[in-house]
C-alpha cells in the first residue's frame, strides 16, 4: 500500500518536533539534528520536517511506494502525466537509500515518486524537480 508524503522545511526543529509529536500522538521514528520524520499509519503519512536552510513551509509532497512493483506502477501514471520526469534513479536522502524520481505539477508544486531500499549515516542531498 503507498503512503503519502510530506517534506516541511522548517526554521525551528525541536518546536516543531515537539508540535507534530502532540499533534500525531508519536516520536518520530527517525530524529536528526536537522531532519525527524514520522512514518504514521492513521493517518497513513511520511511526514518529514527538515531545518536545513531552506524557506519554512513546504517542500515537496511526493508518494512512497513499499515495493519495486508498486513505484514502477506509479511512475508509468508518473509518465501519463505530460510533465517532464526528473529520473534520479539510486540515491541517498533524508537518511535513507531510496530509488526516486521527480516531477512538478502544473502549479509548480514537486512531487517526489520513490521507493525506500535502506538506512542512511548521512542526510545526502538529490537534486530538486
Amino acid at each position: 500500500m503507498k503512503r503519502l508524503h510530506v517534506h516541511i522545511a522548517v526554521d525551528d526543529l525541536p518546536r516543531s518536533v515537539a508540535f507534530y509529536s502532540t499533534l500525531f500522538a508519536a516520536q518520530p521514528t527517525v530524529l536528526k539534528d536537522d531532519y525527524a520524520k514520522w512514518m504514521l499509519e492513521d493517518p497513513r503519512v511520511n511526514l518529514a520536517i527538515s531545518a536545513r536552510g531552506a524557506a519554512p513551509g513546504v517542500e515537496h509532497l511526493g508518494i512512497q511506494a513499499e515495493t519495486g512493483e508498486e513505484l514502477a506502477e506509479v511512475y508509468a501514471r508518473l509518465k501519463e502525466a505530460d510533465a517532464p520526469v526528473l529520473e534520479e534513479g539510486a540515491t541517498v536522502c533524508c537518511y535513507a537509500q531510496s530509488e526516486k524520481s521527480w516531477v512538478n505539477d502544473p502549479a509548480g508544486v514537486p512531487w517526489e515518486v520513490f521507493h525506500t531500499v535502506g538506512e542512511s549515516a548521512v542526510y545526502g542531498g538529490g537534486p530538486e524537480a
